[in-house]
């Protein structure tokens, strides 16, 4: 079983930052690409940002710029450093894998923005 476990989310004015951070259990983490996404409410689960297992990365357009996904595989851990942030990046942001033919989702931590 694979497990994930968000933190660092939290309350910030726009025009600041957080890190999140995600612990993967279980999977050989190395080989893994690993994404976050993101829910507001009313809205569907989006994806914010893609790293693959050679670093490669993909963001949503709307984050370019002002996130930066990154990860340490000496510690089964990927990371979003979000800069900048904007009250429309209010959400509950999960961490996730696809790992062995099935998706692995952690229970997500919240951002909110004010305005």
């Amino acid at each position: 079983q694979v497990y994930l476990r968000e933190s660092g989310g939290g309350l910030v004015e726009a025009g600041g930052s957080l890190r999140l951070s995600c612990q993967v259990s279980g999977a050989n983490f190395k080989i893994v690409p690993m994404d976050w996404y993101r829910q507001a409410p009313g809205h569907e689960r989006e994806l914010v940002a893609r790293i693959t297992s050679s670093g490669d990365q993909n963001y949503t357009e709307s984050v370019k710029g002002r996130f930066t996904i990154s990860r340490n595989n000496a510690r089964n851990t990927v990371f979003l450093q979000m800069n900048n942030l904007k009250p429309e990046d209010t959400a509950v942001y999960y961490c996730h894998n696809f790992y062995r033919s099935r998706d692995f989702w952690g229970r997500g931590t919240q951002v909110t923005v004010s305005s």
